[in-house]
Parts: C-alpha cells; structure tokens; sequence
C-alpha cells in the first residue's frame, strides 16, 4: 500500500522559511516525486518536481526560491522554501509517478501522479 505523508507546514511571516517533507512507503525510493499546491478558491498547480536523476523541474513562482531535493535511504523528498510570500498560502501536496522517463512537461501536469499525500497547510502572513 502506498502512502505519503507530508509535515512542516505551519504559519509564518512573509520572508521566513520553511521546510516541508513527504516520506513514502510502499513504493521504490527513486519514484520521481513532485510538490504541488492549491490555494482557497483556486486550482491545484505544480510547484517542483524531481527525478531519481535528480534532476529538478520548479515553477516561475518556486524558481530560486524554493529548492526541492530527496533522499532516497530515507524514501523522502523534501521542498525547502525560502523568502515566502503571502500568495505562496496553500495546501501543499506531494506525489509521486511511476514513469521514470518523463519531460518538464510531463512532471509539471498533475495528472501524470499515481499517488498523492494529505497535504499539509502553509499559511504566510504579511
């Protein structure tokens, strides 16, 4: 049974940072994995994504901002963001694919996961 289960959200100022991570079970540690989020009101949209290559995809709104990276003993991929922003307030999700081979735009669009965690609430006050 496969299962993900992000943590580190929490409430925090704009210009704070925050960790978030996804541990996974029940499939092969260098599944590509992905973060996504969505905002009240809003449609779910990718944030990062990254390969067993490591190899990382970011959105406009991610790129040096946030950094995405995985450890695969640990069967976890992490999403660090930096300088947060009111509008980065959402519900983050992590997922996670069984195509290893797959191009930006494959690994951007949500319908390419297999499986997806809860979420776990990030809130970013002004």
């Amino acid at each position: 049974q496969v299962q993900l289960v992000e943590s580190g959200g929490g409430l925090v100022q704009a210009g704070d940072s925050l960790r978030l991570s996804c541990a996974a079970s029940g499939t092969p540690s260098d599944y590509p994995m992905g973060w996504f989020r969505q905002a009240p009101g809003k449609e779910r949209e990718f944030v990062a994504a990254i390969r067993w290559s490591d190899t990382t995809y970011y959105s406009d709104s991610a790129k040096g901002r946030f950094t995405i990276s995985r450890d695969n003993a640990k069967n976890t991929v992490y999403l660090q963001m930096n300088s947060l922003k009111p509008e980065d307030t959402a519900v983050y999700y992590c997922a996670v694919t069984r195509t290893y081979y797959g191009g930006s735009y494959y690994y951007k669009n949500a319908q390419s996961y297999d499986y997806w965690g809860q979420g776990t609430q990030v809130t970013v006050s002004s």
